[in-house]
């Protein structure tokens, strides 16, 4: 007997240790691993940007560009720097393209087969409430009227949150559509939508916000009014 209560004390501790390091590696480690790889985005796009790369998501393409076809976005990479005043002076992530796992570790995913940034349609981003960073911990604080900047190295696009958040479940894919119903909106223009989890340890539901382009700017320009502080 008193064998069989060492053994089960022993076991008892070890699946102890291995639930503290664990959680230690959820709370800690992997948002120390996504700081770095999103800080690593974000230099890859600042580099690619002084190097004098030109995507082409200008909101309003000149007649004589209207015809051609935009560069598909390449999948798992950066294309944009996004900045939400409301979530801290200091909040800034980059926008991958796709929302594969291995994406969402490195910053916010677009949903690929919506709009792209500032064209007409449903510029749909998704990202992590809690782990790998935490981009949307302080997700529940947007409220309507909120900024939300993006930046792809050329153009300033500034959104103003319409709705949200909203609550709904993982299944409610309409949320993305090109004119979400439960939106409010009521025909095509120029949308952003954010998606996270809730609750915030869990992904039984998803937090949605949706927002409209409200103004563009070159980046020479300056930054836009909503990001001088």
């Amino acid at each position: 007997m008193r064998v069989i209560v060492r053994t089960v004390s022993e076991l008892c501790l070890t699946v102890g240790t291995l639930i503290v390091l664990f959680v230690g590696y959820v709370l800690f480690w992997t948002g120390v691993r996504a700081d770095s790889a999103m800080s690593d985005q974000i230099d890859r796009l600042h580099a690619q940007w002084s190097r004098g790369g030109r995507p082409q998501t200008a909101a309003a393409p000149r007649p004589s560009e209207a015809a051609e076809a935009p560069k598909p976005y390449t999948p798992g990479e950066p294309f944009a720097l996004m900045y939400v005043p409301r979530l801290g002076s200091t909040w800034n992530k980059p926008v991958l393209e796709g929302t594969g796992s291995g994406t969402l570790k490195k910053g916010l995913g677009h949903y690929a087969s919506t709009a792209r940034l500032g064209r007409q349609g449903n510029f749909a981003v998704a990202g992590h409430r809690r782990t790998y960073g935490d981009p949307f911990k302080d997700f529940p604080r947007l409220r309507p009227g909120d900024a939300i900047v993006l930046t792809d190295g050329t153009t300033w696009f500034t959104y103003r949150i319409d709705k949200g958040p909203y609550k709904t479940v993982p299944t409610d894919v309409e949320v993305i559509g090109p004119v979400p119903r439960k939106s409010g909106y009521t025909r095509p223009g120029r949308y952003l939508t954010l998606t996270t989890c809730d609750p915030e340890w869990g992904h039984s539901h998803r937090l949605i916000v949706w927002a409209h382009l409200d103004s563009t700017q070159r980046v020479e320009a300056g930054e836009p009014r909503a990001l001088r502080r």
